[in-house]
């Protein structure tokens, strides 16, 4: 049998990638040997009664049920919940670390103050009572004065009753600015609305598709419900379906797939629109379910021809014309898009052309296809009820500019709070709130963030951890753990029908912390007036339980609701968006003569949550070594600037530098670097802090033009001998 280079480095990474990214593994593992690391801070379970009790993750927008086995109430062990609609009993290494964010050492313990200069780590621990007082007065002055609107709350989602919550009280007390952070899901509800005409999200039925075609989702490096998407790749191996992974890096997804196509950066949409060029030239494509074509077909046919795209992507024009037809001519073909694990958005011009391709298979809310479905609507709540100060605030402009001028159907452009803060602003903001939520860490151009944060008065950070943001912070209100609280958890991530998870507290708080969505109906009340008139609930448990309503039990007794009769968004799609620029890398080519893109691990989080040491242990010795991060690049540009496997370089952009070492990778692009998130930490603990590099240092945002998302793919960059 003859075996390429390319196959050959796919089926090297590939077994290595089967056997770390499956279930099985962290599935099997015993008591002794999660409990032998015999880290300092880890607790010795005592003998006693072994019960199980069942709960939903939180650590990522999945929603997998698990189930936490404990020994006389101490939690000892996370496992998957048999028979959940997501998971069905296996876990991912985040989910399995849980209990070392439970019990680690950054856990922040009680409520404190800073008391020396931002940032330099000086607390004093205060009581609720003392906390309560400093945030009400706070807000309370601030809105005495006819300035609510300067005040801004950032949360990592709006889904669920506690983002809820927090919009429900940033409008009663007269603030426009609730901001959630940035992800994947910010352009797909766009497109969604541009497409389709309606409010939704997509859903894409990859238990039943026969044939995949993924424009950098890592489908099996987190992207939408992680352990769901393990089995649908093992799935797919046993059905032996055709799965084929476009991107510029050999990634694990790549490996994993029947073929790996290397694609140059940013070229995704350009070769979407190829293919769907030569389905529509061969009369392959159905085009029944999409209006306006007749009138963008002489375009797309003259624009997108093969021959074309494949001076653009790099891509031989007879593999694209392959491509197009193994996908058209296939009962359930799916196209996927998002890169890596979706927690950045990429261009509106890249997400609607992957969707119309989807629509040209005639494969939309069908099953193998791709579902426009709204989300769940359990949320009933009556309208708050505004004084003349909170009705005020509200008539201001947000401060990121969403929803006014070009960009009215953008909900949120948290990219662009750090210009706003650092005076590109319609008015200084005074007071932040950040749950759920480490800008500090990961929104681009790090240092501009921070000196950002730097100029707000007062921050208040109701973190579970002491992450970078935290440290930032005035006033520390630490949330519970999601093992330690009850709380709605809806899911996405992916998925073909709406379902709305319970995470449950398993175990008693460890430390001194409160509930957020308690701290939030306690503030409104010390508030009094019509912001107190906006929070009836005696406490967040029975504001939880109304909410829910006949959910709730369901809930209570499977730990997950799931509605089976979900109806998608009906109608014809409109092409849109197609017409918009590419989004280019930031920086001149001539002092600039590399591309630098950032990657996803299933490893690392890469969101606002810090890896367990679990997870670090698990980080190959070619990503990081010690405290050394490295940079993978091929070795032809390698030899090009004399530098060999393990030396120590000088990588800079145009928004900074930083000390890296080479990693030699021949299933990379000529030409790029790559570098994975969630690394370069500067909070947390020994385990995590100091190592490695944090690739958002080095990269800037780039709006797109068509949405004010920040679609940057990757920035121009050089490396040095160090």
């Amino acid at each position: 049998m003859k075996v390429d280079r390319r196959s050959f480095l796919s089926f090297v990474i590939g077994g290595a990638a089967g056997t770390a990214l499956s279930p099985l593994p962290w599935k099997l593992m015993d008591d002794s040997s999660i409990w032998s690391q015999m880290w300092p801070w880890t607790p010795v379970p005592p003998d006693g009664e072994v019960v199980y009790e069942d709960s939903t993750c939180t650590l990522c927008p999945g929603g997998c049920g698990i189930s936490v086995r404990k020994v006389d109430s101490r939690a000892v062990k996370i496992e998957g919940q048999s028979g959940h609609p997501v998971n069905d009993g296996s876990i991912c290494i985040l989910g399995l670390s849980g209990l070392q964010m439970l019990y680690g050492p950054t856990r922040i313990k009680s409520p404190m103050k800073r008391i020396g200069e931002r940032g330099e780590g000086k607390w004093q621990k205060i009581s609720w009572d003392e906390a309560f007082a400093i945030l009400t007065e706070k807000l309370t002055d601030i809105r005495d004065k006819g300035e609510a609107h300067t005040v801004a709350a950032l949360a990592g989602s709006d889904s669920g009753t506690v983002p809820a919550l927090i919009q429900r009280f940033m409008a009663a007390y007269g603030s426009p600015n609730f901001m959630r952070s940035p992800s994947y899901r910010d352009v797909d509800e766009l497109t969604v609305k541009a497409l389709f005409g309606a409010d939704g999200r997509t859903g894409f039925d990859v238990e039943n598709a026969d044939y995949v075609l993924s424009f950098g989702s890592g489908f099996v490096d987190g992207w939408g419900s992680p352990v769901r998407m393990f089995k649908a790749a093992s799935l797919w191996k046993e059905k032996d379906i055709p799965v084929v992974q476009v991107e510029p890096r050999l990634s694990n997804s790549a490996a994993k797939a029947t073929r790996w196509i290397p694609i140059n950066p940013g070229t995704e949409a350009d070769l979407a629109l190829g293919i769907a060029a030569v389905m529509v030239a061969n009369g392959i494509a159905d085009t029944g379910d999409v209006s306006g074509l007749s009138g963008w077909e002489n375009d797309l046919l003259a624009n997108y021809e093969p021959q074309k795209v494949a001076q653009t992507t790099g891509i031989d024009a007879a593999v694209i014309v392959e491509v197009a037809k193994g996908f058209a001519r296939a009962d359930r073909p799916l196209a996927l898009c998002g890169r890596g694990k979706a927690q950045t958005a990429v261009s509106l011009r890249e997400t609607a052309a992957v969707y119309i391709l989807n629509a040209l298979t005639g494969n939309i809310n069908q099953e193998g296809g791709m579902w426009a479905i709204p989300e769940a609507d359990y949320i009933q709540w009556p309208d708050v009820a505004t004084d003349n100060l909170a009705s005020a605030g509200l008539d201001q402009p947000r401060l990121d500019g969403a929803g006014t001028g070009k960009y009215t159907d953008a909900r949120y452009l948290t990219n662009r709070l750090a210009d706003s803060v650092n005076g590109g602003g319609p008015y200084p903001l005074q007071v932040l709130l950040v749950a759920g939520a480490n800008p500090c860490h990961y929104l681009p151009d790090t240092q501009h963030v921070k000196a950002a944060f730097a100029r707000i008065p007062f921050i208040v950070s109701f973190s579970s951890f002491q992450d970078e943001t935290a440290a930032m912070a005035d006033l520390l209100m630490p949330d519970h753990v999601y093992l330690e609280r009850y709380e709605d958890v809806p899911v996405g991530a992916g998925l073909v029908q709406q379902m709305i998870g319970l995470s449950k507290p398993v175990v008693s708080p460890q430390f001194n912390t409160r509930h957020l969505g308690e701290v939030l109906i306690m503030t409104a009340k010390a508030m009094g007036g019509s912001i107190a008139d906006a929070f009836p609930w005696d406490d967040y448990e029975t504001c939880l339980e109304e909410t829910l309503a006949e959910k709730w039990d369901t809930l209570m007794e499977t730990g997950v609701w799931v509605r089976a009769d979900t109806d998608p968004v009906a109608g014809s799609i409109q092409l849109a968006g197609l017409d918009a620029p590419a989004v280019q890398a930031e920086g001149d080519v001539n002092s600039f003569p590399l591309l630098l893109v950032p990657y996803d691990s299933i490893q690392l989080t890469s969101g606002y949550m810090g890896e367990a040491p679990f997870m670090i242990k698990a980080v190959s010795d070619t990503v990081i070594q010690g405290t050394d991060g490295f940079i993978e690049i091929n070795p032809l540009t390698a030899s090009g600037v004399g530098l060999g496997e393990g030396d120590r370089a000088t990588l800079t952009t145009p928004r900074g530098e930083a000390l890296v070492r080479v990693h030699l990778f021949e299933g990379i692009q000529p030409g790029v670097l790559a570098m994975v998130r969630g690394l370069g930490h500067t909070a947390y603990d020994g385990y995590l802090a100091g190592k490695g590099v944090n690739v958002n240092e080095l990269i800037g945002p780039v709006e797109d033009p068509s949405t004010g998302f920040d679609a940057a793919w990757g920035i121009r960059a050089k490396l040095d001998k160090a």
